[in-house]
């Protein structure tokens, strides 16, 4: 049997509170569920107000809406992440500048994105890729200088932290994703982190297409109306019931996750300490959440073939992002500021093992005796 890169993950009580949701005859949003998901955010966060939304895409843009984006403006964030975190932006007329990224951890070079920042600049967007960390405490003080947001893309970073924070909660803003492939799905989902709570209100009414709704069914108003420029960012209560039985039962999701990377990581280190492979590298101020595991081959030769062996093995691994600076899209609506040193040289290397809940061991060590039979 082919063993998946990914399986969307399940604990059995989500089609029990999908039925609750449907007979509570509310399955529009913003219902039991979709309350019970914000407040688990909030509390294992700190912060000041969650939202659940249709996306981590959708997320990202109310962030940009929440922070006036638009026409001219510049928003800095890495090549190596995925179109989301630049679609957000150009749809508001922006333009993305991008930067190198680190070749340890994948994320954004903190060191580059001060030269990046010109008088057009208004936001800097980290992306912590698969779950580890970008250096926020660099990237918050060149914000603070420069008097610019801070919008964390967080899509892979539920649960994990810089220096005991949680990502997405550090920034003005942090977007997580609860697609299918996430450590906890709701099939389409994300979820926007408010830090400050001077921005809640307006967050509450663009994601309500525009109407004060929220304030409504909190009975602050005695009827709702259309009030500033918005759309519609809420997730159906059945997304959300579904979600809810999996954030119930987070730990279980989180240990099984971790026990599947570190089992991975023992096994593959003889044979990154024979110099034939390179493995994650988690900062010492980071603590991640086994979102992925990847390993990097020689060049994109050695990983094409690798990526083949392992097909032939009924194993799908997988690479990932093509940067978004080489793509069409890319090269119209984007710049990249610097010299491109690792993005797509690191880009090229990059395979993506298989990596979700309750991943069998007999697979998993197959998975390992082929990628060692390949270096054999």
């Amino acid at each position: 049997m082919r063993i998946s890169f990914n399986e969307p993950p399940y604990v059995g009580t989500e089609l029990e509170y999908i039925r609750q949701a449907v007979e509570s005859q509310k399955i529009c949003g913003d219902g039991m569920f979709t309350k019970k998901c914000n407040a688990w955010i909030e509390e294992k966060t700190g912060t000041a107000k969650a939202l659940l939304t249709t996306s981590c895409t959708h997320a990202t843009e109310l962030a940009a809406l929440l922070s006036d984006i638009g026409p001219g403006d510049e928003v800095i964030m890495p090549a190596y992440t995925f179109v989301s975190t630049a679609d957000a932006f150009v749809l508001r007329g922006a333009k993305a500048v991008f930067v190198d990224i680190r070749p340890d951890t994948m994320n954004i070079d903190e060191k580059l994105i001060e030269n990046a920042i010109t008088e057009r600049t208004r936001a800097i967007v980290p992306v912590h890729y698969a779950g580890v960390s970008c250096e926020m405490d660099t990237i918050m003080e060149l914000a603070k200088k420069y008097h610019l947001k801070v919008i964390e893309d967080a899509a892979q970073g539920i649960l994990s932290t810089y220096k005991g924070r949680m990502l997405g909660s550090i920034g003005d803003f942090g977007c997580y994703s609860f697609h299918e492939t996430k450590n906890y799905s709701m099939g389409e989902g994300g979820a926007l982190l408010i830090r400050d709570e001077d921005n809640i209100e307006r967050a509450e009414i663009i994601r309500e297409k525009g109407t004060n709704r929220s304030k409504f069914f909190r009975g602050q108003v005695d009827k709702y109306t259309w009030v500033d420029m918005g759309s519609s960012y809420l997730p159906s209560e059945l997304n959300a019931a579904y979600l809810w039985a999996q954030l119930e039962e987070y730990q279980k999701i989180f240990d099984d996750r971790m026990h599947t990377w570190n089992c991975y990581y023992e096994a593959l280190k003889p044979l990154e300490e024979q110099g034939k492979i390179e493995l994650p590298v988690i900062p010492k101020e980071c603590g991640h959440n086994a979102h992925m595991f990847y390993i990097k081959a020689k060049d994109i030769r050695e990983r094409t073939a690798l990526i083949e062996h392992l097909g032939k093995r009924d194993v799908y691994a997988v690479f990932h992002y093509i940067p978004l600076h080489t793509s069409p899209a890319g090269l119209r609506l984007g710049r990249f500021c610097g010299e491109d040193r690792y993005t797509t040289k690191e880009s090229e290397r990059l395979l993506r093992l298989p990596m979700f809940y309750c991943l069998p061991e007999a697979d998993r060590e197959h998975v390992v005796e082929a990628v060692k039979e390949f270096y054999r």
